[in-house]
């Protein structure tokens, strides 16, 4: 403690002069405690002097211990290098014994083979003069695993001699067998009863030969067997084209005739596989000189008989030493046109279907694996070993496909009735599925006959046969047109259809969407089957595009009958004295003429026509009658305030009946889309009425805002309507020159034409103040209501041949250029 921690101590034990009388306990007990201290710090110094002491004598003994250890340790090592030398010493005599004995050994050895060796090579010797095949095959394996031996010793004289003398055995061996086969096919057979046994012992000497011995013989004995072939059928009378079956059958003949015979062969040898490979060389070579030597057009039956029979015969060859099952797939890739496979298939067929293909691959890879290693040589195809010769030859079977094809189709479209038989369900003209039968039994026959140049042709051959039928379809259609639709597509004139026409037109627009479907399966199905180097080329989209191009004219042409059925309703229009209606009565007959027209033919177009092309149908319709029912308003003559009105009443008359069209199809899956775009277009005629009803000191002003994309003439016409004079009009066409046909002001969207009880005079002044009214109508708007001549093709799945459609007209050659030239 410090100075100042020991003041506060005895401050704290002595707080009082009383507390001093415990001073001297205090001294005594802490003289007490110094003492005690003291004799431990004495106890501890003298244990620690009697310790280090201590230490030193153990510390000197351990090292003591250390040295007479490693003493004892030299001299163990000194010991154990005495031993070694010993154990040497005694063992350098058995060494030199072990490495005489095994010296000994291997010349002992090496001269007992020597001997086997000398003795074999004389033995086999012998064998070989006597021809005694079983027992030298036997001794030719010993010999060569003797001389295997002595490998090592070839530079010796001996083992050299040795060897020659044994290659010379071989040799003789190897003239004695092929002397003894030349024999065999010559009837020795029959007349020597050992002549097989002997030629079969004669195999077994050739297989301990060297592999080229055996493929030697082999090759001869293939060449000689064939060698008659050869002379028989490159005579002038065997060399045709007919005489081609004679052919395979002089060499089944042969291989069933000697089946017994060539038994003497080894399995392994594969002798049947190898003649047959020859005599399909041989046979391809001597048909293409056939072929090339042939001064006119070949025969197209003996042709397709000698190349059925080819065939044949090579799918036997190909079951016999390997087979396959490409045939049955091409079959059920053919069976899959024109079936007509529909979205409502459900996913378990679907699975079943590519469940039973998988299942079909893997059989057909696990027989493939399975050939591999049983078939000899392994990876040679029969299939069209042969064959292909007759490729470059197949035009004229190409020709009479198409000849055929052509009169089957011109039969058919003779015949056709151009109706469906009751109870049918697909609405599709019988030519149609007539002709892909008779297709599909075409594409079966060149199939089965080729799968490379020729089928490509003949899949060229199906491209014109459908374009032929595409036009025959396209010029059974009504022919000419009318109507604003009309001028606009460039097809004038008229057209009249009658029920069973509007009838035929739909079915031809189903029988040109069956064939447009159907011709995209056979495309498919030909790229599954032609050869791969030809599946690019495989393509039917001109063909589609024919049929789209007809399914396009027919609805239009179907446009183009209503419009003709609406000539006398429109002309019955202009007749009306609007100038002199006295009142506002119900629709007009000209409404319920066309209400009529409607009633009878929309049921039967929407119960024949799909809900797209019956879209397009109804597109076309409404934005045909709309500028129509516009432009005939212009027709009529004076209209007074009271026509006008009636007339607005025949114009909402005729816009419902309209919006009720596609429910007297009993199509209402776009009837939303549909009711927007009539209502755009009958609003133009709204609008005209409208303006007509107008005061005479606001007319400019609303037909601005109303129809602001008019022209000082129809401005003028639609003052001689109202029936001003040409003096009263010319202050207010002046008035209407000078501020312009149209009113640019913020887009306001045209509210709903007014219902029916007709507007009255208050109404009619509201028509006069457009802007409170909120009548005026933004020229975006406008042009969005002209654009909607094409929302067809916006609208449809047709995408593609309507967009062609449209843009037809400025080309000058195309598929859909005979739409405008028709």
């Amino acid at each position: 403690m410090d100075k100042s921690s020991a003041l506060e101590y005895i401050n704290q034990m002595f707080p009082t002069e009383a507390s001093l009388s415990g001073v001297e306990p205090l001294m005594q007990k802490i003289h007490s405690e110094i003492r005690r201290v003291d004799a431990g710090i004495l106890a501890a110094v003298r244990q620690q002097s009697n310790s280090g002491t201590k230490a030193k004598e153990d510390l000197a003994a351990a090292t003591r211990a250390v040295e007479e250890l490693m003493y004892k340790i030299r001299e163990i090592k000194t010991k154990a290098e005495q031993s070694e030398t010993m154990v040497q010493e005694i063992c350098r005599d058995i060494k030199k014994l072990d490495f005489a004995k095994k010296h000994i050994t291997t010349t002992i050895t090496a001269l007992h083979r020597l001997t086997m060796l000398v003795s074999a090579v004389e033995q086999l010797q012998v064998m070989a003069s006597k021809r005694q095949y079983k027992e030298a095959s036997a001794q030719l394996e010993a010999v060569n695993q003797l001389c295997s031996h002595f490998e090592a010793y070839r530079d010796i004289p001996k083992i050299t001699e040795l060897r020659e003398k044994f290659k010379n055995i071989k040799q003789i061996l190897k003239s004695h067998v092929f002397s003894d086969f030349s024999s065999l096919g010559t009837g020795k057979e029959s007349e020597e009863t050992n002549l097989l046994q002997q030629l079969s012992d004669a195999c077994l000497v050739v297989d301990a030969l060297e592999p080229s011995v055996r493929e030697e013989l082999v090759n001869n004995f293939c060449s000689r067997e064939l060698t008659s072939y050869e002379q028989i059928f490159e005579g002038a009378e065997l060399a045709k084209l007919d005489k081609t079956e004679r052919r395979y059958a002089w060499i089944k003949r042969r291989m069933r005739t000697n089946e017994e015979i060539w038994k003497i062969f080894p399995t392994p040898w594969h002798v049947p596989y190898r003649l047959c490979i020859q005599f399909c060389k041989k046979t391809r070579k001597q048909l293409e000189d056939i072929h090339n030597n042939q001064k006119e057009k070949p025969d197209v039956g003996t042709l397709l008989l000698a190349l059925q029979r080819t065939l044949e015969f090579e799918d036997e060859l190909a079951e016999k030493f390997g087979g396959g099952t490409r045939g049955r797939e091409i079959g059920n890739e053919i069976e899959e046109i024109g079936r007509g496979e529909n979205t409502s298939q459900s996913a378990s067929d679907i699975r079943k279907k590519y469940e039973k293909k998988l299942g079909a691959h893997q059989q057909s890879s696990t027989e493939e694996r399975d050939k591999d290693l049983s078939v000899p040589g392994a990876g040679f195809n029969f299939r069209g070993i042969i064959s292909s010769c007759f490729e470059p030859h197949l035009n004229v079977y190409t020709e009479l496909e198409e000849k055929t094809l052509m009169e089957n189709l011109e039969k058919l479209v003779q015949e056709e009735t151009w109706d469906i038989e009751e109870g049918s369900q697909n609405n599709v003209l019988s030519s149609s599925m007539q002709l892909f039968l008779i297709i599909k039994r075409s594409l079966k026959r060149c199939s089965a006959l080729t799968k490379n140049q020729t089928l490509f042709n003949l899949f060229k051959v199906f491209q014109r046969i459908l374009k032929a039928y595409a036009t025959k379809l396209f010029a059974r259609l009504p022919k000419g047109g009318t109507g604003i639709v009309a001028a606009a597509t460039g097809m004038d004139g008229q057209i009249k259809t009658s029920d069973r026409d509007e009838r035929v037109i739909c079915y031809i627009v189903n029988s040109a969407e069956y064939c447009h479907q159907t011709s995209g399966e056979l495309a498919e199905s030909v790229s599954k089957i032609i050869d791969s180097q030809f599946a690019d080329g495989v393509d039917m989209s001109e063909v589609q595009d024919e049929f789209s191009a007809v399914i396009t004219k027919a609805l239009v042409t179907l446009v183009h009958g209503l419009e003709t059925k609406f000539d006398a309703e429109m002309a019955a229009m202009t007749r009306v004295l609007w100038g002199t209606l006295e009142s506002v009565g119900d629709q007009s007959e000209y409404v319920n003429g066309i209400n009529m027209i409607l009633a009878s033919s929309i049921p039967i177009l929407g119960s024949l026509l799909s809900p797209i092309y019956f879209q397009f149908f109804l597109d076309k319709l409404a934005s045909s009658l709309g500028p129509r029912f516009y432009a005939n308003i212009f027709k009529c003559k004076q209209i007074s305030e009271t026509g006008a009105q009636q007339m607005l009443l025949d114009t909402q008359a005729v816009k419902t009946i309209l919006l009720e069209i596609p429910s007297l199809g009993h199509q209402t899956s776009r009837a939303a889309s549909y009711s927007k775009f009539v209502s755009r277009e009958m609003s133009k005629a709204e609008a005209l009425l409208k303006v007509i009803l107008s005061p005479i000191d606001s007319v400019a002003d609303t037909y601005r805002a109303l129809l602001p994309e008019g022209t000082p003439m129809e401005f003028q016409r639609i003052l001689e309507l109202k029936g001003l004079k040409k003096a009263d009009q010319q202050s207010i066409l002046e008035d209407f020159n000078k501020h312009g046909p149209g009113i640019t002001q913020p887009s306001i969207p045209p509210p709903a034409a007014p219902p029916i009880p007709l507007p009255t005079a208050p109404t009619v002044a509201l028509i006069s103040n457009p802007a409170s009214a909120g009548l005026i109508a933004s020229r975006d708007d406008v042009l969005t209501r002209a654009a909607a001549l094409g929302r067809g093709a916006a609208t449809t799945g047709f995408k593609r041949f309507l967009a062609l459609t449209e843009a037809a007209k400025d080309r000058k050659d195309g598929p859909f250029r005979k739409l405008f030239n028709a």
